[in-house]
């Protein structure tokens, strides 16, 4: 198999002037191709820039679609053609292919092991580039080189044909694409000579599912850099020659040319969720007198400003790649969904108006916040604060619209994926590490509604055995055959997992009362923040599943994924008391805790802390520890609430080193499940020795620290503050930390106050090959406020 190779040497040689000296392009760091096999829709998409609307990216099997709607599907490394350029690449929202080509005009996609049954053409990855907000690629059957760049709302595509009479660049509009689900209207026509319009309407299996009265819709306005010299339209149906418009499933265009040797053409598209005017309004504020070369500049100028707002130094080139590739994945994900004008896409594909304020913020689609506690929430509050801010509103705008918070949406429309609802725990975050640029008392209304409301709740919301909870403190088992998962009123399948979750969530809208003085409140949900312990089995010192009866479930086996644990099992969710991590350090008991998750660590060490080489999402389900999946993420560093912070230490650098690569296969681990970026925020965060188990839920948030990776950091916190970290005595085997400062005073704990640190200034780890058991055992982080 031909190792990928995105990095190319001119780029690993970049330097940028700045001032007197010289610095190193912070963006020959970050490899796009990281993880690529098996990767999600939205995992490969070069060709963007942070948070853009327009994420451009080759595909090698998008038109094939995925049973399942949430599947690997897109660019696979594994594969050696390509079989378009989409433009359209978030949560369950995917279309609009373009592809060059010359000879036979073909207007189908074809097939993988086929690559002469379409326009599809073979490639080698010795001659293909992937950088921030650039891809390029020479496609063997035509002998033409592809480049892909973009802006916020419009992509840009430059071929660069060889001598042909029968060139051609096909349109593919009316095609199912990812995630998207079947197109099931399209349509796409010439203006004039130069221009064209179009549209495309997808219904997801997840909005199927989760919003059935939903649709996506798709629009397009283009520039062509040259006249065809004829157009051919297209549809499921056949071809149309001399026909300049297309409407139906299948719905394109072939613009057909002559080329000289050499010559390049550029198309530049504007896109939109809204309608054509709007995506011609996109075009014209971001494009109209853009050309290729330098909207290539602006989008590698932006990626710098953002990835360099996270500074880290190290010998190790690896460490540095997986850093910045972790970054650079968290900052692509959750994309831009409104319109320059401050329309955005509501229910059914109608249209909505943001208000001044929102507008600053926009509107954007996300995949599910499950365990974004535990890395994207906690970097954004770190370096990008207004990334969270986006998030926070464009939930509350949801909430306005709908009526609840939407765990994933895909313009509007409710994806969840999981089926619990996390956002209200996402948003008291944010308000208590002071993120309020929002309605305070608006976003308090829904935090509680989510924890608490049941009447008429919509079954895209998540949560639909919240009645069941409230009413038993926990949620009852209901069993099942595995070949589909049942939530309702009664309960849940995954009844366990539920009740750790909305334990842990309540409590986070709990400490949000408290902070806005509504004590009847606090009471209510700090009550239901115990929910996890009825399910506690003192016998066994496992979380077990109970039925309606108070009884526990028969035939468990605490290895056993899917009977009560979603995405997990027992042995995996019974560290889930993120809010209360001593209240279940007390019920194991503390040398029992400590002996037991040590040698489950020094267990899945061997297995590559989750799914060995499994290429497969969910390989570590039934692993005993699973780095590759949400819900255990904040479990290294539970050691720290037990009195042995140097297994902390030990144990995510150890993460750090092995679960991570930098190859395409070995990125995120083998099975992984990237979930726009929080595998590698979990990486960013955990290297620099930064982490809070809690996700900053409490009146007075807390970070606890690690062991961290590089020689030295440097963070832009707000107002011109920064936090400098330094690693001294650094080296390979020097994991422990054996004192810490902060301004040069002694930090004795292994946390501290977060208000504190971010008012900046210097941390310095001094590390040693040996653990210094003595220090930040002294006094623990508050186990709960």
């Amino acid at each position: 198999m031909k190792k990928i190779l995105f990095l190319q040497t001119a780029l690993a040689l970049a330097t940028l002037t700045i001032g007197q000296a010289i610095a190193q392009d912070v963006l020959q760091y970050v490899n796009p191709g990281i993880g690529t096999a098996h990767s999600r829709w939205f995992f490969f998409t070069p060709a963007a820039v942070p948070g853009g609307m327009a994420k451009l990216a080759p595909s090698t099997n998008g038109s094939y679609g995925n049973a399942q709607g949430w599947e690997a599907v897109g660019y696979d490394v594994r594969h050696n053609s390509i079989e378009g350029f989409v433009h359209f690449h978030e949560w369950q929202v995917g279309g609009v292919s373009f592809m060059p080509t010359t000879g036979e005009l073909k207007v189908v996609p074809g097939q993988l092991d086929k690559p002469s049954s379409g326009y599809r053409s073979v490639f080698d990855r010795k001659n293909e580039v992937a950088q921030p907000g650039y891809y390029k690629v020479k496609l063997d059957d035509y002998q033409i080189t592809a480049e892909l760049t973009a802006t916020k709302r419009v992509g840009f595509h430059r071929y660069t044909f060889p001598k042909s009479t029968n060139a051609h660049i096909v349109l593919d509009i009316g095609r199912k694409q990812g995630e998207s689900g079947e197109a099931t209207d399209a349509e796409i026509h010439m203006i004039d000579a130069t221009h064209f319009s179009g549209y495309v309407y997808t219904y997801p299996k997840y909005v199927a599912s989760y919003d059935p009265g939903g649709k996506v819709a798709m629009f397009i306005y283009g520039e062509l850099g040259k006249k065809p010299s004829s157009v051919t339209a297209f549809t499921k149906a056949g071809t149309k020659p001399g026909q300049k418009a297309a409407k139906g499933v299948g719905a394109g265009l072939a613009l057909n040319y002559k080329t000289v040797a050499g010559e390049k053409i550029e198309v530049k598209v504007g896109l939109s969720y809204t309608s054509v005017a709007n995506a011609k309004a996109n075009f014209i504020a971001e494009a109209a007198k853009l050309k290729f070369d330098s909207a290539l500049e602006l989008a590698k100028k932006t990626w710098r400003q953002e990835l360099n707002k996270l500074q880290v130094e190290s010998n190790i080139e690896a460490d540095k790649i997986k850093f910045y590739t972790g970054l650079y994945h968290a900052l692509l994900g959750r994309g831009l969904a409104s319109d320059v004008n401050g329309a955005y896409p509501k229910h059914r594909a109608t249209i909505g108006q943001l208000s001044a304020q929102e507008k600053k913020h926009g509107f954007i689609n996300t995949d599910a916040i499950w365990g974004g506690y535990w890395n994207l929430t906690q970097l954004w509050s770190l370096a990008y604060p207004e990334w969270y801010e986006r998030f926070v509103n464009t939930q509350l705008r949801l909430y306005k619209d709908k009526g609840w918070f939407g765990d994933g949406i895909a313009n509007s429309e409710y994806a969840s994926g999981v089926g619990t609802n996390f956002v209200g725990l996402a948003i008291a975050a944010a308000y208590q590490v002071g993120i309020r640029s929002f309605d305070t008392k608006l976003a308090y209304e829904a935090v509680k509604n989510n924890e608490l409301g049941w009447r008429n709740r919509l079954v895209g919301s998540g949560k639909m055995d919240t009645r069941a909870f409230l009413k038993y403190g926990y949620v009852p088992h209901l069993d099942g055959d595995g070949s589909n998962f049942v939530t309702d009123s009664t309960g849940s399948n995954f009844s366990a997992s539920h009740t750790l979750e909305y334990s842990y969530s309540a409590f986070a809208a709990a400490q949000m009362a408290k902070a806005l003085g509504k004590t009847s409140d606090y009471k209510q949900l700090i009550n239901y923040a115990e929910g996890w312990d009825k399910l506690f089995n003192s016998a066994s010192k496992l979380i077990q599943p109970k039925t309606a009866e108070g009884k526990f479930i028969e035939r468990f086996d605490p290895m056993q994924p899917w009977r009560g644990f979603q995405e997990g099992n027992a042995t995996q969710y019974t560290f889930f008391v993120p809010h209360n991590p001593k209240a279940l350090i007390n019920a194991v008991g503390d040398s029992t805790f400590n002996s037991r998750l040590n040698t489950i660590f020094e267990a899945s060490e061997k297995n590559g802390f989750g799914g060995g080489k499994t290429i497969d999402a969910f390989a570590g389900v039934n692993a005993l520890y699973n780095q590759g999946n949400q819900p255990n993420l904040h479990i290294g560093w539970l050691f720290n609430f037990s009195g042995k912070p140097w297994l902390t230490q030990k144990w995510i650098h150890s993460i750090c080193n092995e679960f991570y690569g930098t190859e395409s296969i070995h990125g995120y681990g083998y099975g992984q499940d990237e979930d726009q970026g929080q595998l590698g925020s979990w990486y960013v965060l955990s290297s620099l020795g930064l982490f809070d188990v809690k996700g900053f839920t409490d009146q007075r948030p807390i970070i606890q620290f690690g062991s961290p990776i590089f020689n030295t950091a440097r963070i832009s916190l707000l107002a011109g503050k920064t936090l400098q970290i330094e690693t001294r005595n650094n080296a390979k085997d020097n994991v422990y930390v054996q004192s810490l400062t902060f301004n040069g005073k002694p930090v004795e704990n292994c946390w501290m106050y977060r208000d504190e640190l971010m008012k900046g200034g210097k941390l310095v780890f001094v590390m040693g090959k040996q653990p210094n058991q003595k220090w930040g055992t002294k006094t623990p982080p508050p186990s709960i406020q």
